[in-house]
Protein backbone atom coordinates (compact mmCIF):
# COMPACT_ATOMS: atom_id res chain seq x y z
CA UNK A 1 0.00 0.00 0.00
CA UNK A 2 1.02 3.49 -0.56
CA UNK A 3 0.93 5.56 2.44
CA UNK A 4 -0.79 9.13 2.61
CA UNK A 5 2.16 10.68 4.70
CA UNK A 6 1.87 13.61 7.02
CA UNK A 7 -2.15 13.14 7.38
CA UNK A 8 -3.79 12.44 10.45
CA UNK A 9 -7.34 11.45 10.61
CA UNK A 10 -9.52 12.52 13.53
CA UNK A 11 -11.95 9.60 14.00
CA UNK A 12 -14.32 8.84 17.15
CA UNK A 13 -13.08 6.66 19.17
CA UNK A 14 -16.31 6.07 20.25
CA UNK A 15 -17.62 4.86 17.54
CA UNK A 16 -16.85 0.96 16.90
CA UNK A 17 -17.18 1.10 12.87
CA UNK A 18 -14.77 4.26 12.55
CA UNK A 19 -12.57 2.71 15.10
CA UNK A 20 -12.42 -0.34 13.13
CA UNK A 21 -11.87 1.31 9.53
CA UNK A 22 -9.19 3.98 10.84
CA UNK A 23 -7.38 1.38 12.13
CA UNK A 24 -7.34 -0.68 9.16
CA UNK A 25 -5.91 2.12 7.20
CA UNK A 26 -2.85 2.15 9.74
CA UNK A 27 -2.38 -1.49 9.83
CA UNK A 28 -2.54 -1.84 6.17
CA UNK A 29 -0.17 1.23 5.44
CA UNK A 30 -2.82 3.28 3.78
CA UNK A 31 -1.91 6.00 6.93
CA UNK A 32 1.15 5.92 8.95
CA UNK A 33 1.04 4.56 12.29
CA UNK A 34 0.56 7.59 14.06
CA UNK A 35 -1.69 8.54 11.31
CA UNK A 36 -4.97 8.66 13.35
CA UNK A 37 -6.50 10.68 16.71
CA UNK A 38 -9.14 10.25 18.69
CA UNK A 39 -11.85 12.74 18.83
CA UNK A 40 -11.84 12.52 22.45
CA UNK A 41 -7.87 12.80 23.02
CA UNK A 42 -7.45 15.60 19.47
CA UNK A 43 -4.54 17.85 20.52
CA UNK A 44 -4.85 21.75 20.71
CA UNK A 45 -3.18 22.23 17.72
CA UNK A 46 -5.29 20.20 15.73
CA UNK A 47 -8.43 21.22 17.43
CA UNK A 48 -7.49 24.79 15.85
CA UNK A 49 -7.13 23.33 12.33
CA UNK A 50 -10.61 21.53 12.16
CA UNK A 51 -14.51 23.14 12.18
CA UNK A 52 -14.49 21.20 15.43
CA UNK A 53 -18.34 20.91 14.96
CA UNK A 54 -18.24 19.79 11.43
CA UNK A 55 -15.89 16.72 12.77
CA UNK A 56 -18.58 15.30 14.79
CA UNK A 57 -21.07 15.06 11.68
CA UNK A 58 -17.72 14.37 9.26
CA UNK A 59 -14.78 11.88 9.66
CA UNK A 60 -11.64 14.77 9.45
CA UNK A 61 -8.62 14.12 7.68
CA UNK A 62 -5.89 16.41 8.62
CA UNK A 63 -3.30 17.48 5.65
CA UNK A 64 -0.77 19.17 7.56
CA UNK A 65 1.52 19.94 4.38
CA UNK A 66 -1.38 22.77 3.97
CA UNK A 67 -2.61 23.32 7.39
CA UNK A 68 -6.30 21.87 6.49
CA UNK A 69 -8.43 19.59 6.93
CA UNK A 70 -11.34 17.68 4.31
CA UNK A 71 -14.11 15.76 5.48
CA UNK A 72 -16.37 12.80 5.03
CA UNK A 73 -16.26 10.95 1.80
CA UNK A 74 -13.97 12.96 0.75
CA UNK A 75 -11.32 12.50 3.55
CA UNK A 76 -12.07 8.76 3.14
CA UNK A 77 -11.74 9.23 -0.62
CA UNK A 78 -8.49 10.85 -0.12
CA UNK A 79 -6.93 8.10 1.61
CA UNK A 80 -7.88 5.26 -0.39
CA UNK A 81 -7.42 7.18 -3.83
CA UNK A 82 -3.73 7.49 -3.00
CA UNK A 83 -3.05 3.75 -2.81
CA UNK A 84 -6.02 2.96 -5.57
CA UNK A 85 -5.93 6.09 -8.04
CA UNK A 86 -8.50 4.36 -10.13
CA UNK A 87 -11.19 3.28 -7.73
CA UNK A 88 -11.22 6.91 -6.33
CA UNK A 89 -11.73 8.10 -10.16
CA UNK A 90 -14.98 5.54 -9.96
CA UNK A 91 -16.05 6.90 -6.93
CA UNK A 92 -15.83 10.43 -7.47
CA UNK A 93 -18.30 10.70 -10.76
CA UNK A 94 -21.09 12.49 -10.24
CA UNK A 95 -23.77 9.67 -9.73
CA UNK A 96 -21.45 7.13 -7.99
CA UNK A 97 -20.00 10.23 -5.35
CA UNK A 98 -24.05 11.38 -4.84
CA UNK A 99 -24.78 8.09 -3.70
CA UNK A 100 -21.65 7.59 -1.60
CA UNK A 101 -21.80 10.97 0.03
CA UNK A 102 -25.59 10.27 0.73
CA UNK A 103 -24.75 7.02 2.14
CA UNK A 104 -22.18 8.35 4.14
CA UNK A 105 -24.68 10.99 5.82
CA UNK A 106 -26.67 8.03 6.28
CA UNK A 107 -24.79 6.08 8.34
CA UNK A 108 -22.69 8.65 9.92
CA UNK A 109 -26.11 10.92 11.27
CA UNK A 110 -27.41 7.28 12.89
CA UNK A 111 -24.00 5.96 13.88
CA UNK A 112 -25.13 6.36 17.65
CA UNK A 113 -28.24 4.82 16.71
CA UNK A 114 -26.82 1.69 15.11
CA UNK A 115 -24.09 1.07 17.38
CA UNK A 116 -24.53 3.37 21.40
CA UNK A 117 -21.89 4.21 23.70
CA UNK A 118 -22.48 4.32 27.16
CA UNK A 119 -20.47 7.88 27.09
CA UNK A 120 -22.42 8.83 24.23
CA UNK A 121 -23.69 11.73 27.31
CA UNK A 122 -20.43 13.49 27.76
CA UNK A 123 -19.15 16.30 27.19
CA UNK A 124 -16.31 14.94 25.20
CA UNK A 125 -18.35 12.61 23.19
CA UNK A 126 -18.16 12.87 19.53
CA UNK A 127 -22.17 13.05 18.96
CA UNK A 128 -23.22 13.76 15.47
CA UNK A 129 -26.15 16.61 15.10
CA UNK A 130 -29.65 15.18 14.86
CA UNK A 131 -30.81 15.02 11.44
CA UNK A 132 -34.39 15.20 11.19
CA UNK A 133 -34.30 13.41 7.38
CA UNK A 134 -31.44 11.21 7.76
CA UNK A 135 -33.40 10.22 10.85
CA UNK A 136 -36.19 9.52 9.04
CA UNK A 137 -34.32 7.62 6.00
CA UNK A 138 -32.73 5.35 8.55
CA UNK A 139 -35.88 4.30 9.98
CA UNK A 140 -37.92 3.43 6.64
CA UNK A 141 -34.70 1.67 5.46
CA UNK A 142 -34.86 -0.80 8.24
CA UNK A 143 -38.85 -1.16 8.62
CA UNK A 144 -38.71 -1.90 4.84
CA UNK A 145 -35.82 -4.21 5.15
CA UNK A 146 -37.12 -5.81 8.22
CA UNK A 147 -40.77 -6.41 7.20
CA UNK A 148 -39.37 -8.37 3.90
CA UNK A 149 -36.99 -10.32 6.00
CA UNK A 150 -40.59 -11.38 8.08
CA UNK A 151 -42.54 -11.19 5.27
CA UNK A 152 -40.15 -14.73 3.89
CA UNK A 153 -39.54 -16.56 7.32
CA UNK A 154 -43.24 -16.16 8.48
CA UNK A 155 -44.14 -18.96 5.67
CA UNK A 156 -41.20 -21.04 7.62
CA UNK A 157 -43.60 -20.92 11.01
CA UNK A 158 -46.46 -22.78 9.62
CA UNK A 159 -49.99 -21.47 10.49
CA UNK A 160 -51.25 -20.97 6.86
CA UNK A 161 -49.48 -18.13 6.55
CA UNK A 162 -48.08 -16.78 3.12
CA UNK A 163 -45.69 -14.30 1.88
CA UNK A 164 -47.42 -10.89 2.77
CA UNK A 165 -44.68 -8.17 2.38
CA UNK A 166 -47.67 -4.94 3.30
CA UNK A 167 -48.91 -6.90 5.80
CA UNK A 168 -45.49 -6.80 7.67
CA UNK A 169 -44.65 -3.58 6.78
CA UNK A 170 -48.00 -2.37 8.19
CA UNK A 171 -47.06 -4.19 11.46
CA UNK A 172 -43.51 -2.22 11.67
CA UNK A 173 -45.18 1.11 11.13
CA UNK A 174 -47.52 0.14 13.48
CA UNK A 175 -45.13 -0.41 16.30
CA UNK A 176 -43.58 2.86 15.42
CA UNK A 177 -47.02 4.66 15.92
CA UNK A 178 -47.62 2.70 19.48
CA UNK A 179 -44.25 3.58 20.67
CA UNK A 180 -44.54 6.66 19.34
CA UNK A 181 -48.20 7.77 20.78
CA UNK A 182 -47.71 6.26 24.62
CA UNK A 183 -43.97 7.00 24.86
CA UNK A 184 -43.91 10.44 23.61
CA UNK A 185 -44.66 12.25 26.57
CA UNK A 186 -42.13 10.05 28.74
CA UNK A 187 -39.46 10.11 26.15
CA UNK A 188 -39.52 14.05 25.60
CA UNK A 189 -36.73 15.13 23.76
CA UNK A 190 -35.11 11.37 23.63
CA UNK A 191 -37.98 10.08 21.19
CA UNK A 192 -35.68 10.05 17.94
CA UNK A 193 -32.68 8.83 19.91
CA UNK A 194 -35.00 5.69 21.08
CA UNK A 195 -36.68 5.57 17.69
CA UNK A 196 -33.86 4.86 15.92
CA UNK A 197 -32.35 2.17 18.35
CA UNK A 198 -35.57 0.43 18.29
CA UNK A 199 -34.96 0.58 14.49
CA UNK A 200 -31.43 -0.86 15.12
CA UNK A 201 -33.38 -3.81 17.60
CA UNK A 202 -35.44 -4.77 14.20
CA UNK A 203 -32.51 -5.06 12.35
CA UNK A 204 -30.54 -6.77 14.18
CA UNK A 205 -33.29 -9.51 14.70
CA UNK A 206 -34.35 -9.42 11.01
CA UNK A 207 -29.86 -10.12 10.14
CA UNK A 208 -30.33 -13.11 12.83
CA UNK A 209 -33.54 -14.37 11.00
CA UNK A 210 -31.35 -14.61 7.53
CA UNK A 211 -29.61 -18.08 7.92
CA UNK A 212 -32.68 -19.67 8.96
CA UNK A 213 -34.00 -19.02 5.58
CA UNK A 214 -31.38 -20.92 3.87
CA UNK A 215 -32.24 -24.27 5.44
CA UNK A 216 -35.13 -26.48 5.52
CA UNK A 217 -36.54 -27.93 8.74
CA UNK A 218 -40.25 -28.53 10.42
CA UNK A 219 -42.10 -25.46 11.29
CA UNK A 220 -41.41 -26.78 14.92
CA UNK A 221 -37.64 -25.30 14.23
CA UNK A 222 -38.27 -22.19 12.83
CA UNK A 223 -40.98 -21.53 15.71
CA UNK A 224 -38.06 -22.18 18.22
CA UNK A 225 -35.46 -20.37 16.54
CA UNK A 226 -37.84 -17.47 16.05
CA UNK A 227 -38.60 -17.37 20.12
CA UNK A 228 -34.54 -16.97 20.56
CA UNK A 229 -34.01 -14.09 18.11
CA UNK A 230 -37.31 -12.52 19.89
CA UNK A 231 -35.25 -13.06 23.04
CA UNK A 232 -32.19 -11.90 21.50
CA UNK A 233 -33.61 -8.77 20.56
CA UNK A 234 -35.51 -8.38 23.84
CA UNK A 235 -32.34 -8.28 25.67
CA UNK A 236 -30.66 -5.93 23.24
CA UNK A 237 -33.50 -3.66 23.59
CA UNK A 238 -33.08 -3.47 27.57
CA UNK A 239 -29.69 -2.81 27.02
CA UNK A 240 -30.17 0.11 25.18
CA UNK A 241 -32.93 1.50 26.94
CA UNK A 242 -30.09 1.80 30.01
CA UNK A 243 -27.69 3.48 27.97
CA UNK A 244 -30.23 5.78 26.88
CA UNK A 245 -31.01 6.26 30.92
CA UNK A 246 -34.59 5.08 30.30
CA UNK A 247 -36.88 2.85 32.19
CA UNK A 248 -38.96 -0.55 31.27
CA UNK A 249 -41.17 1.03 30.30
CA UNK A 250 -40.55 1.41 26.56
CA UNK A 251 -39.58 -2.53 27.00
CA UNK A 252 -42.67 -2.87 28.17
CA UNK A 253 -45.03 -0.92 25.84
CA UNK A 254 -42.66 -2.99 22.88
CA UNK A 255 -42.84 -6.07 23.87
CA UNK A 256 -46.68 -5.54 24.67
CA UNK A 257 -47.32 -4.62 20.83
CA UNK A 258 -45.28 -7.74 19.69
CA UNK A 259 -46.94 -9.88 21.39
CA UNK A 260 -50.80 -8.39 20.51
CA UNK A 261 -49.37 -8.67 16.82
CA UNK A 262 -48.36 -11.93 16.94
CA UNK A 263 -51.54 -13.22 18.76
CA UNK A 264 -53.68 -11.24 16.23
CA UNK A 265 -51.81 -12.55 12.91
CA UNK A 266 -52.30 -16.12 14.68
CA UNK A 267 -55.79 -15.70 15.61
CA UNK A 268 -56.51 -14.28 12.04
CA UNK A 269 -55.12 -17.47 10.26
CA UNK A 270 -56.86 -20.47 12.38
Amino acid sequence: MKTLKNHTLIYDNECPMCNIYSKGFTKIGMLDENGREAFTEISATHKSIIDFNRAKNEIALIDHGKNEAVYGLDSLLLIIGNSFPLLEKIARTKPLYWFFKKLYSLVSYNRKQIIPSATDHTDQACIPDFNLKYRMLYIAFVMIFSAYILSIFSVKLGFNLNHNFTGELSICIGQMIWQTVFLRIYLKDKIWDYLGNMMTVSMIGALLLIPALLTNFSPSFYIIYFGIVVLMMFLEHIRRCRLLKLNDLPTISWMLFGVTALALIIWLTL
